[in-house]
């Protein structure tokens, strides 16, 4: 059976009560003729052997736990398990289990595991005697003891009845007294099973016991017990270190007695589950659930009544705030706040937003500005600043925007130019995420989420500030983004790599990763930035860095720019040759099929799946003679032959616009000599044609039709007018390329062209240049004035004469409108 809902492993209870794998399989539930009923069956994944056949009898206990676990015991001493992969097949076979025994799915556990015997007895005796029997309190019966607290462990009801029996009479109270005794006896074997009573009871995972063993007359015996590890040779010194060590400061004296004791037990119950308790393996984890639970509740009811007591917190707040205050003082004031914070993490939703309102309105943010000098100021507050990012990035923003404005108070200098961005909360994050000190970069990292949870424009978005986005991100980039990059550019200087080792390596990889995200989120801010800090040249001198992670940010940064598909970006890697790095590593890293060739291969099979037509044409015009000799992928030559395509499409455009431009005047010639003068007038319609590219096809068709005309007289005649024409039109057109569009010619329907001229007489005739008024004529193509509509197909030249002032002078009367002159 493939299905992994049913794949399990199944564990066996040995002697030592330790699990051992018996393998791993899938689980069937079935009818079994040979037992009788309906059984489970495992079948090992690997060769198809039976691992386990169960009958699932009527009268076993099972019992189902953390919602993959399944446990029961079917002899004597002999207890299995099945630990499922997915929670889904769990459910399945406790179905069935329970279909089975006509029990409720719903249950945890099917029936009282006890066997027939026991149960007889208890059935026998008085409802009040349903107890386990204790041996008596004495230091001869510790090893009884010891065994039975041991033996119930595998069994919820006897473990309930041992609980009950242990807190009559104050059963407890005295097993601790016992403790007292075996130390001062140095009575070892003592010693030892009093650990295993005492770790024993704590597994029986009861609150009431809980009550007992930490107050503050038993907590310490209880820690005591839990120093005599049997398999240690020397007792470890947990009283020593929290009675001595970790000794318990009060930053403002607490006068509520009860506060104070809360905090303390709290302190040393987590101390016992943290430090001393080895930690629970996958079947006793659940042992210690209300221990857990004793401790979250603790906290909240700690939090709470701190909450409450608005004169504590006012009173802290003005310390904190006090420029006064010692450094030693101030530290363990911001320590507070910072193990505040960290309790107010089991609050409920609701009660952690009120919680941290009430931080916000009395001041938390800028009461973490003062004493940042201090390392472990500066550590506390930037993990308080966590905890407040994580509320609300909102307020937060907010708060970091007005820092620079706040002109009036000391921190701040008055001059802007002067303004100094170490005081900004949020560079005080950026430099220690920069300055973290652990190898590994752990901090670092929870910071960089904390940067990029601030920076994200998805969650600015806010209904009652819809600025938001745009005020920060211009904030961020004015004030904190060279903070941010200030390692990266150190160490890129001169395009060489002023440092390669581990630390520095993943502390650039993680302001990349920022980087990346920026490119793909802030689009205009950080465009502007990559190109007047030329970012992208300095970023890719990382592509030569020992460390491949490294190598591989510094791609991924390029490869999102060029996902981008923009056009600034893709001028800027153009003019500033920057696939060179690249294409290097890619030549240096040779015939090695690793994650960097993937990763560069598929940058450049981007560039030719999109057709980005102008990066396609820089890497073929400049780097294709080092990239052809790759041939086990097909990228490089697609690259080729998308480069041609285009070109073959250039070209085919520019020569079919040339043939246009030649059958058009072809046309034009046939309707000029054998169009009837007289034929019926009417409205040339014009239509715009692009003027530069009218006068090369002019002279290709002046030199198409020499000699071919039938018409030589006429033809002669029309030659000389149109040189003269376009003699007078290349002259102007020299004088003022700006004149208004009507100037040039223009296309009718029918495939004629207009002209229109505005000169002074004195150009086009070689006089003393004195201004004419423009005219407007139609030549025919004899060279004689004809009517002014031209009919269509008619060619109209619109030329001005130098004896016809008079008609000028009427025509600017009656014209609509007046040409402009170029003279002017």
């Amino acid at each position: 059976m493939s299905d992994t809902r049913r794949r399990v492993k199944v564990y066996t209870l040995n002697e030592d009560r330790q699990w051992d794998d018996r393998g791993t399989g899938h689980v069937s539930s079935t009818f079994v003729e040979r037992l009788k009923g309906i059984s489970l069956l495992v079948r090992a994944e690997s060769d198809g052997s039976l691992l386990l056949e169960s009958k699932i009898s009527p009268n076993t206990a099972y019992q189902k736990q953390q919602d993959t676990l399944i446990v029961w015991s079917e002899a004597e001493n002999y207890d299995l398990a099945l630990s499922f992969q997915e929670k889904a097949g769990c459910d399945e076979i406790w179905e069935k289990i329970c279909q089975v025994q006509g029990k409720d799915p719903a249950l945890e556990i099917t029936q009282d595991p006890i066997d027939e015997s026991e149960e007889e007895r208890f059935e026998e005796m008085p409802e009040t005697s349903h107890l386990v029997e204790l041996p008596p309190c004495e230091l001869a019966r510790l090893e009884e003891i010891a065994d039975l607290v041991t033996s119930v462990l595998s069994s919820p009801i006897r473990r309930e009845k041992l609980a009950l029996a242990l807190m009559s009479e104050g059963y407890m109270k005295k097993l601790l007294q016992l403790f007292q005794v075996c130390e001062d006896l140095d009575n070892r074997e003592g010693l030892h099973h009093l650990y295993e009573i005492v770790r024993g009871v704590l597994f029986l995972n009861k609150a009431a016991l809980f009550e007992v063993m930490f107050s503050d007359d038993c907590i310490m015996d209880v820690v005591g017990c839990l120093e005599y590890d049997p398999a240690l040779v020397q007792p470890k010194r947990h009283r020593e270190f929290l009675t001595k060590t970790a000794k318990f400061k009060e930053v403002i004296p607490i006068t509520d007695s009860e506060l104070r004791q809360k905090i303390h037990q709290t302190y040393r119950v987590q101390y016992i589950q943290d430090i001393i308790l080895p930690t629970p393996s996958v079947f006793e984890e659940n042992f210690l659930s209300t221990l857990t639970s004793f401790i979250f509740f603790n906290k909240v009811e700690i939090v709470s009544m701190l909450q409450e007591d608005e004169k504590f917190l006012t009173e802290v707040f003005a310390q904190l705030t006090d420029e006064a205050t010692e450094d030693g003082k101030r530290r363990e004031l911001v320590n507070f706040f910072k193990e505040f914070c960290a309790f107010s993490q089991t609050l409920q939703p609701q009660n952690r937003d009120a919680f941290f309102k009430t931080l916000a309105n009395l001041g938390i943010l800028p009461a973490l500005e003062i004493g940042m000098d201090d390392l472990q100021v500066r550590a506390a507050a930037t993990d308080i600043f966590s905890y407040l990012v994580e509320f609300s990035p909102s307020m937060v923003r907010e708060f970091v925007m007005q820092e620079p404005q706040q002109t009036d108070d000391v921190t701040f200098r008055l001059d802007e130019s002067e303004f100094s961005r170490d005081v900004l909360l949020i560079n005080v994050v950026i430099k220690q995420m920069i300055c973290d000190s652990d190898p590994e970069l752990g901090g670092a990292v929870q910071l960089m989420g904390l940067l990029r949870t601030l920076i994200d424009p998805e969650n600015m978005l806010t209904p009652t500030n819809k600025t938001e986005k745009t005020e920060f991100l211009s904030f961020f980039y004015k004030y904190c983004m060279q903070v941010l990059t200030a390692p990266l550019l150190a160490n890129t200087v001169d395009e060489k790599k002023s440092k390669d080792n581990f630390q520095t390596a993943q502390l650039l990889a993680l302001i990349l990763e920022l980087l990346t995200f920026c490119v793909e989120h802030h689009t205009y801010h950080i465009k502007t930035y990559i190109m007047n800090k030329d970012l992208l040249r300095r970023i890719l001198v990382l592509m030569n860095s020992k460390h491949t992670f490294l190598a591989l940010c510094a791609l991924r940064f390029m490869r999102r720019i060029i996902g981008q598909k923009d056009e600034y970006y893709n001028r800027y890697i153009i003019k500033g040759n920057l696939f060179e790095p690249v294409i290097n590593t890619l030549l240096d890293n040779g015939t090695r099929y690793n994650l960097l060739n993937s990763a560069i291969i598929e940058l450049f099979e981007f560039i030719k799946v999109e057709d980005v037509k102008s990066l396609i044409a820089h890497i073929i015009d400049n780097y294709y003679k080092a990239l052809e000799s790759i041939e086990y992928v097909q990228t490089f030559k697609g690259l080729k032959g998308r480069y041609e395509q285009e070109k073959d499409r250039q070209t085919l455009r520019l020569n079919s616009r040339y043939r246009r431009d030649a059958r058009t005047l072809d046309e034009d010639e046939e309707m000029w000599f054998h169009e009837d003068e007289d034929d019926d007038e009417g409205e040339a319609v014009e239509k715009s044609r692009p003027e530069e590219e009218f006068p090369e096809s002019y002279g290709k068709y002046m030199e198409a039709k020499k000699g071919k005309c039938r018409h030589s007289a006429q033809c002669v005649q029309t030659h000389n007018l149109w040189n003269g024409m376009f003699t007078m039109y290349f002259r102007l057109f020299t004088v003022k390329e700006s004149d208004d569009k009507e100037n040039f010619p223009t296309q009718t329907p029918t495939g004629s062209f207009k002209f229109t001229f505005s000169h002074s007489a004195g150009a086009a005739n070689g006089a003393n240049g004195k201004p004419a008024a423009s005219h407007a004529a139609s030549a025919s193509p004899n060279g004689s004035p004809a009517k002014s509509d031209a009919t269509p197909g008619t060619l109209v030249v619109k030329v001005n004469y130098p004896d016809d002032e008079d008609e000028e002078e009427e025509d600017e009367e009656q014209s609509p409108r007046k040409r402009p002159r170029l003279g002017s």
